[in-house]
Parts: C-alpha cells; sequence; structure tokens
C-alpha cells in the first residue's frame, strides 16, 4: 500500500490586509443636508422599471456618510464608500467631492 500525502498545506491566518484589499461598494450622490457636525445626508436617486405597468418609476435612497472635515455643502455631488458602523445610522465615508455645490 503506497503512502498517501495526508498533510495538508498550512493554512494562513486572515490578515488585516485581506480586509484592506476587499473591494467596498461605492455610491454617488447628492448632499441634501450638511447641518450635522461632520455628518452629510446624501441622496441617490435611480429609476426602476414598474413590474405590472412597465413604466420607469424615479425610486431615491437617503443614506448618512461621515465627513470628517465639514468640507460637503448642500448641492454637491459626492462619492461615498461603505464602512463600519459609524452610529446608529451611519455607515458610509465620504471619500471625495466630485462638484462642489452652492451651500445653499
Amino acid at each position: 500500500m503506497a503512502a498517501e500525502n495526508t498533510a495538508a498545506a498550512p493554512a494562513t491566518p486572515a490578515t488585516n490586509d485581506d480586509a484592506a484589499k476587499r473591494v467596498r461598494p461605492r455610491k454617488i450622490g447628492v448632499v441634501t443636508s450638511d447641518k450635522m457636525q461632520k455628518t452629510i445626508t446624501v441622496v441617490i436617486e435611480r429609476l426602476e422599471k414598474h413590474r405590472l405597468y412597465k413604466k420607469y418609476v424615479r425610486k431615491r435612497t437617503v443614506l448618512k456618510a461621515h465627513d470628517e472635515k465639514n468640507e460637503a455643502k448642500v448641492g454637491a455631488v459626492v462619492e461615498l464608500e461603505f464602512a463600519r458602523p459609524l452610529s446608529k445610522t451611519k455607515r458610509w465615508n465620504l471619500v471625495r467631492i466630485l462638484r462642489q455645490g452652492d451651500g445653499g
């Protein structure tokens, strides 16, 4: 009987580098409120086709995002990245401002 190789390759433990390499979802939206400290409210609009009537309906998602430097103003188009929970409702980080808002 031939000796079988039962020794499996050693499993490498998961490191923090693996988590850093993971691609996190990103979204682009418009800032609707910047009245909170270090937090912005962003609206993301999309069109979805109604199942029955086949008409396109405008849907919106409201997200709260962390803005460390309070640099995003109302009307700005921003890019957000998913993050760990920062508060009860805040799960996104501001990555960059694509277009400045009017601030009003």
